[in-house]
């Protein structure tokens, strides 16, 4: 039933190179093995991206759960 599947696909791409076809019905691909691949290196500058991104996310984390610790009444009222 793939087999069959995966030819008309090929046909119906051979026959129309610009059409879109969902990944369940596209012909499989052989996946790619991270296995001997070494870490990426990383520059100053992506290294420093990265650590104010990883930043920004930790405060955005603490400031809301401390809005939701003031809805639920646990720190008092919100400050309006």
């Amino acid at each position: 039933m793939m087999n069959q599947a995966v030819a008309h696909t090929f046909e119906l791409n051979q026959k129309h190179p610009y059409l879109v076809l969902h990944p369940l019905f596209d012909a499989p691909e052989e996946k790619l093995r991270a296995d001997g691949l070494s870490p990426i290196e990383m520059t100053r500058s992506v290294k420093l991206s990265l650590a104010a991104l990883r930043g920004y996310l930790i405060l955005m984390t603490l400031m809301l759960g401390y809005h939701f610790l003031c809805m639920v009444g646990t720190l008092g009222t919100h400050p309006k």
